[in-house]
């Protein structure tokens, strides 16, 4: 039942991930939540996440943000950026995921998603059969329901490496 909540991989950050590798694996397209994902919870667009966007379509990689929050934030994140997007995504509905793919032109098969939460992100891209990178979050500023939720990350968490470890999972 917890391996429902599993993430494909994980990195410290999207910011040690070797997108260049991903790009030779066959992945075109790259969805990222947005809020301690990227920056901290309600912050603009850093210097990093643009100059790593930026990094990314010089790749070859086309890019989408999926949030479960409201339009204005998303635009205020996205306006040094400039890169698709989908605002109240209601996460860990399968039906953004898949209009993410669509407004980049990329597969299920050949885009990955980045975020930090596992029964949003993760939960919904495991769904859909999406590669998934799981990444700490940013800051350590959450909303309550997200701290009540990080408790029980823990919990997942700790089952994931157990049955790593025990080779359960590749």
């Amino acid at each position: 039942m917890l391996k429902a909540f599993y993430p494909k991989r994980i990195a410290d950050s999207p910011y040690v991930i070797d997108f260049d590798n991903l790009y030779k694996e066959g992945y075109r397209g790259i969805i990222f939540d947005i809020d301690n994902t990227l920056v901290e919870h309600g912050a603009d667009a850093s210097p990093r996440a643009i100059e790593l966007i930026a990094h990314l379509q010089k790749i070859g990689f086309k890019v989408c943000l999926i949030s479960n929050n409201n339009e204005e934030r998303v635009i205020r994140f996205n306006k040094d950026i400039n890169v698709k997007y989908i605002h109240n995504a209601n996460k860990p509905a399968k039906k953004s995921f898949i209009r993410a793919t669509k407004l980049m032109d990329t597969s299920i098969k050949n885009t990955v998603f980045i975020g930090d939460q596992l029964f949003t992100d993760i939960f919904g891209t495991n769904r859909i059969g999406m590669m998934s990178y799981f990444v700490k979050p940013i800051g350590p500023k959450e909303e309550i329901q997200i701290v009540f939720k990080r408790k029980l990350e823990r919990i997942v968490l700790k089952h994931y490496r157990r049955d790593l470890k025990r080779g359960k999972i590749k």
